[in-house]
């Protein structure tokens, strides 16, 4: 039963990495679950200690935390380059688009060719405004996308020292 625990908490750990890229899934709460399930189940380190809850606690606070920079950071990056709301919807259209076309090319092409045609459509902005608020979108995304994989990365080695 614990090898199935293990095995369930890595596919937890390693769909989160892939959720804090891909658009529709939770990545750091399903990496946190991971770690859930080590902790209840008996995972242990090294030198035969379990999980502390303090780690646990500390993971989810970490969790709830990149979860809340997710919905600000991006707004905010596009805000500052003068974006406005339609650079962050065309930012994640894109993003959705893109993961039918090989990743990284296909999720950052059509994030940032989504966001300009947003923007310079919807928008009404000039070339060069359209261009700056798609960057601003787009660098909101890979800071939150960012910090999300790190998050996780850290809960996918939680979870192999605690195997």
């Amino acid at each position: 039963m614990e090898i199935v625990v293990a095995v369930i908490a890595i596919i937890c750990a390693v769909v989160g990495i892939i959720g804090s890229v891909a658009p529709a899934l939770p990545g750091p709460p399903l990496a946190w679950i991971g770690m859930l399930l080590m902790y209840f189940w008996g995972g242990t380190n090294g030198d035969g200690e379990p999980m502390s809850l303090t780690i646990l606690l500390v993971m989810l606070g970490v969790t709830v935390l990149v979860t809340v920079l997710d919905y600000i950071v991006p707004a905010w990056f596009t805000k500052t380059t003068g974006g406005s709301k339609y650079a962050s919807r065309g930012a994640m259209v894109g993003l959705f688009l893109g993961m039918f076309i090989p990743l990284p090319v296909g999720m950052i092409v059509t994030s940032l060719v989504c966001s300009f045609l947003a923007e310079l459509l919807f928008s009404r902005k000039d070339a060069a405004g359209s261009l700056k608020s798609a960057l601003g979108a787009f660098l909101g995304f890979l800071f939150g996308s960012g910090i999300k994989i790190i998050a996780c990365g850290v809960m996918l080695w939680y979870i192999i020292v605690y195997i």
